[in-house]
């Protein structure tokens, strides 16, 4: 289960409907985790998760959020990323997060992809009412 922080900080909310609002989330996932002084391979990660949600989002649900903050589970300091929107939802998250699946026929790293390169992914998908993804970065 994600950490979800009790008072964020340096929380952003950044509304997803095209291509250009994906690049503005993409953005501020960056700069979040520079100022948490994640390495640069680290901040492209996070960019790179940010990246595939946003397009989830776009491509499946026409448009939702990503929001992005800083969390913290004691000593630990990390960023926390929470895709939602209200598209069709997923009808079989097994499947979905199958290595290699795709629906679309393309080559984004895909939900498990973003679940490998992050430390800690939860899903919530309601058929009709759209998912809600979860992710977190630690800071080593």
């Amino acid at each position: 289960m994600a950490s979800v922080p009790s008072e964020p900080e340096n929380r952003k909310c950044v509304p997803v409907a095209s291509d250009d609002d994906l690049v503005v989330a993409r953005r501020e996932g960056r700069i979040l985790a520079e100022q948490l002084g994640f390495s640069t391979s680290e901040a492209t990660l996070v960019a790179t998760a940010i990246s595939e949600l946003a397009r989830n989002i776009v491509s499946y649900a026409r448009r939702g959020e990503i929001q992005v903050s800083l969390v913290h589970n004691g000593s630990k300091r990390g960023i926390n990323i929470v895709a939602r929107d209200e598209g069709p939802g997923i009808l079989d998250i097994n499947l979905a997060m199958r290595e290699g699946y795709s629906t679309s026929g393309g080559f984004g790293i895909g939900l498990p992809g973003v679940r490998r390169i992050m430390d800690e992914f939860d899903i919530a998908s309601d058929v009709g009412r759209g998912t809600t993804i979860t992710i977190t970065k630690w800071k080593r």
